[in-house]
């Protein structure tokens, strides 16, 4: 399997409940597929204009390909991701969470540097609060995906969706 079959098969596995956009440019940092899915919930009284609560929650995705991955590589590539949380996630009184997805596709990865690239993925761990909780919260899931030996690697918060990203 090659890059552009892999982005489209992600890319017909959430085209029904996520906005796709294919090379995204964000702050100079480009990549091959970004989608985003948006749900707000309220409650009201009596008439839907009088509203007691809402709560959004949020979740995004970023694909980003390599043919070669080092490790400077993956270092920046989750610098990347933290740094653009500020840019993406918004936080409002009424944001209650963002779930930020980050994907290293590779074409393969060096046997030698199989079990680093796996531990790192695993031991990944990003979580931030918003003015305390009261603006809701942000988790970060890192999943890497080797094309040609067919393997994919998470974070404890990835492997709630590797099956999804998985080919």
């Amino acid at each position: 399997m090659d890059i552009a079959e892999y982005i489209e098969t992600i890319e017909n596995k959430l085209k029904n409940n996520f906005d796709i956009t294919k090379n995204y440019d964000m702050n100079g940092y480009v990549y091959d597929l970004f989608a985003e899915f948006h749900v707000r919930n309220e409650r009201y009284f009596l008439v839907k204009k009088a509203v007691i609560y809402g709560v959004e929650n949020n979740e995004y995705v970023l694909i980003k390909h390599f043919e070669n991955i080092n490790e400077d590589l993956c270092h920046n590539y989750t610098d990347y991701l933290i740094k653009s949380i500020k840019d993406i996630v918004k936080p409002t009184s009424e944001h209650m969470c963002s779930i930020v997805t980050g994907i290293i596709v590779a074409d393969s990865i060096c046997d030698m540097d199989l079990e680093y690239y796996k531990r790192f993925i695993e031991k990944f761990k990003y979580n931030k609060t918003f003015a305390f909780g009261f603006k809701g919260w942000v988790d970060l899931r890192l999943l890497l995906v080797s094309l040609k030996d067919g393997l994919i690697s998470a974070n404890k918060k990835g492997k709630e969706v590797a099956s999804i990203y998985n080919f």
